[in-house]
């Protein structure tokens, strides 16, 4: 991990990580646009941000030290959002940053093959993706989610001929179990092809199960991790407590109640050790005098395997929160403490091999 660089009055700020096993470099925090949008209308209802606020959040980020950006063509027009806020750039703006999209959700009017990681859906998506971008290449070209209709053989060929057309630099999986990423990577290493240098996936203080083998996997093969909702949906932000009895109306922890998303949902949160994690955050936020929600974010920045936390802003002032993370470190009893709040039991056959295995 390099060394912070120095502020004009002496306080750190943005680092830079390998992107993987790649030689890019990535800043430690990446911009999640899932709920950028021109119309309005969010991602699975998701509240949305418009554009001009998500252009001047973008614009802010990249004046904080960001250069990494993330989206994905099944979250409605954020793509559409990048690409005019690039418009408006000089043309010599783009090789500054690091733009990764990703494929294999439903697009278009959702026939047979609008969906899934065929060669097929693949040469369509990044066209598409391309256009709305309004750029020339994408740097890291992910697939959303694994596709039990397509073998990974096809999908790393097909995304082999765009790295070799120029159309992507770097390709990365998302939401994959460890075998998936195993496989992947044995079938690109035994057939000279380019793997997969990142893995996208849920992390945070409320879900570590990547800890149990994906992690060693990842580790073994040479991929960054991306972690996904760091704050658990709003949970870790600091917004509630033990004595709240109801959600914010317009909050992602009631969106997620309403629509059955047991990840965040107040119906499967609202337990003791959700409150303790809770309790100790707020102990060192205070310790700190720093955001509960920059503590959460601090803790992931440092585990092991982390290469850019994906963060998310609907608001400047959240993000201006949010990137608070990058003017501290946790010292190493302020990390045990939060990793032993959020220990969970571990499932068979994980707790065997802890406990007796080899090490």
């Amino acid at each position: 991990m390099s060394a912070f660089t120095q502020n004009d009055d002496g306080k750190p700020k943005m680092r830079y990580r390998q992107l993987g096993s790649s030689g890019v470099r990535v800043s430690e925090l990446c911009m999640g646009a899932m709920t950028f949008t021109l119309s309005g209308k969010g991602v699975w209802g998701l509240p949305a941000t418009d554009e001009k606020t998500s252009h001047a959040i973008l614009d802010r980020f990249i004046e904080l030290g960001g250069n990494f950006i993330d989206t994905a063509n099944a979250y409605v027009e954020s793509e559409d959002v990048i690409g005019t806020w690039l418009a408006k750039k000089p043309a010599e703006f783009r090789q500054s940053i690091i733009i990764a999209t990703k494929f294999c959700g439903a697009i278009g009017n959702c026939g047979p093959n609008d969906r899934g990681a065929s060669r097929k859906h693949i040469m369509d998506s990044v066209e598409t993706s391309l256009k709305k971008l309004q750029t020339k290449y994408i740097d890291l070209y992910q697939i959303h989610m694994p596709d039990k209709t397509t073998t990974i053989r096809e999908t790393l060929h097909a995304l082999n001929d765009l790295i070799r057309q120029g159309k992507v630099h770097y390709i990365g999986c998302s939401n994959f179990n460890s075998w998936q990423i195993q496989k992947a990577a044995d079938i690109a290493n035994s057939e000279h092809l380019n793997g997969f240098i990142t893995l996208q996936q849920q992390y945070s203080l409320l879900c570590r199960n990547l800890e149990w083998d994906q992690l060693d996997v990842c580790q073994n093969e040479g991929l960054g991790i991306l972690p996904w909702s760091p704050l658990a949906g709003g949970w870790l932000s600091g917004k509630f407590n033990r004595s709240n009895q109801k959600p914010d109306a317009d909050s992602r922890v009631e969106w997620a109640e309403k629509i059955g998303w047991t990840e965040t949902s107040w119906s499967t949160k609202d337990v003791d050790q959700t409150w303790n994690i809770i309790d100790e955050l707020r102990a060192i936020s205070k310790e700190l005098n720093v955001s509960v929600a920059a503590v959460a974010l601090r803790w992931l920045v440092q585990r092991p395997g982390v290469t850019s936390t994906i963060i998310g802003a609907k608001t400047l002032d959240q993000l201006n929160d949010n990137m608070q993370c990058v003017t501290f470190q946790l010292s190493d009893e302020q990390m045990a403490r939060l990793t032993k709040a959020s220990d969970t039991p571990l499932p068979y056959p994980f707790n065997i091999i802890a406990k007796f295995g080899v090490k």
